[in-house]
């Protein structure tokens, strides 16, 4: 349950090699609010959800930046067009 949607998250994020400790952290957190019963020690898993709330934000500042596409690298592809198209053209003359 929420082990798996940590695990999950952090699969995506890619810090499980960048930082396994506080990787590991975070999932064995998960697993105790995934044993505790709905209900039971209600100030516990408000605690150990907090801590692992905590640890996944310190993650997310660890992922690496994916670069997706934005109109940054739009531009510099753009460049590198023109200059190869300028290039062909020197070369060729």
């Amino acid at each position: 349950m929420i082990e798996d949607s940590v695990r999950q998250e952090l699969d995506i994020l890619g810090v499980t090699s960048l930082s396994p400790g506080l990787a590991e952290t975070a999932l064995k957190l998960a697993r105790v609010l995934d044993a505790i019963e709905d209900g039971d020690a209600p100030t516990s898993q408000a605690v150990v959800a907090d801590k692992l709330h905590g640890l996944m934000v310190r993650l997310r500042t660890l992922a690496p930046i994916k670069s997706e596409g934005d109109g940054v690298d739009d531009i510099a592809r753009k460049r590198e067009e023109r200059q190869a198209a300028v290039r062909s053209k020197a070369s060729g003359s």
